[in-house]
């Protein structure tokens, strides 16, 4: 079988399996990636990360809005007749009809052991959930949300400090170091998808700025979770006088009091149970982020405080 891949991905998630497979001999007839957007702060233009590598590499990019009743997209793809179509983070479903344009079809790279979290937020909601280990699922797309045949699957540990961004990074260079080899094992055909367990499938919903609220008669377990799965956005919160103050880094103490007390000049915060955790960064709404130490010259939260008020 030729060499002829097209490549769709978006985010930086997806940028070293784009990098590796542009490294070896496989040939990318094309990448798909998201238009670009205007930025939240202004009219600058911003291509997406997958975009700006592309254009380093020298790769062919095509930035459709959608592929749904795209028949121009359609007629292109049919007409590139890929062997393979990788999909990474693209940020779109892909029609049931494009599936069939591809000589041995859609493959995704999903941020979780299949079929647990499936969906759009799967690094965070396995962070938030508590969980101990995660990975990434080699699979065949099909018509339904993350539910195709999985060829393979790789796993990792969660520690109770690793957040979002740092496990992003490394399920990312993972999925890189292992993206020949499944490319070559469908090639040869020597692939084996097995069919998911869909009974025990659960589902990653896409992340609500509002549920980076924290309760302090939460668990320091629970509410640790919501720091890193949310990090750095949208983020965990605690309200202050009438100030939002998101927390990027804490650690469990062993300080016990009223839930939401400040316990001392350290920021340490009571939670359920006679637990506490311990800021290490926190960020006042409109501010930079500082660590405890700096934040604390000046600042109105103090020993005896209570928090949410």
């Amino acid at each position: 079988m030729s060499d002829n891949i097209i490549f769709m991905g978006t985010s930086k998630f997806a940028v070293p399996i784009l990098e590796k497979i542009s490294e070896s001999k496989l040939n990318i007839s094309v990448v798909y990636t998201q238009p670009p957007k205007k930025s939240s702060r202004g009219m600058k233009v911003q291509k997406t990360p997958v975009q700006v590598k592309s254009e380093l590499l020298g790769l062919p990019i095509r930035t459709p809005s959608s592929l749904k009743n795209n028949i121009d997209e359609y007629n292109f793809i049919k007409k590139t007749k890929p062997s393979i179509v990788v999909v990474i983070s693209y940020g779109q479903i892909i029609p049931k009809e494009f599936l069939e344009l591809s000589e041995k079809g859609f493959f995704n790279i999903h941020a979780s052991i299949l079929p647990k979290f499936r969906g759009a937020a799967p690094i965070q909601r396995a962070i938030m959930n508590l969980e101990t280990e995660t990975g990434i699922s080699f699979m065949k797309i099909n018509e339904h949300l993350d539910a195709g045949p999985v060829l393979e699957t790789y796993k990792i540990k969660i520690d109770l400090d690793l957040n979002a961004t740092e496990l992003e990074e490394k399920l990312s260079q993972l999925a890189a170091l292992k993206i020949i080899e499944n490319i070559d094992s469908i090639k040869s055909g020597k692939a084996n998808f097995k069919e998911q367990d869909h009974s025990e499938a659960t589902y990653a919903e896409k992340i609500n700025k509002a549920e980076g609220k924290i309760f302090w008669n939460d668990s320091a377990k629970k509410i640790i979770g919501k720091i890193n799965g949310l990090h750095p956005n949208p983020g965990a919160y605690f309200i202050f006088k009438g100030d939002r103050y998101k927390i990027l880094k804490a650690e469990i103490g062993n300080g016990t009091g009223p839930s939401g007390k400040v316990l001392n000049d350290n920021l340490e915060i009571a939670c359920s149970n006679n637990e506490s955790i311990k800021v290490i960064e926190i960020q006042k709404e409109g501010k930079k982020i500082q660590e405890i130490n700096e934040f604390l010259n000046g600042s109105k939260i103090s020993k005896g405080c209570i928090l949410n008020e």
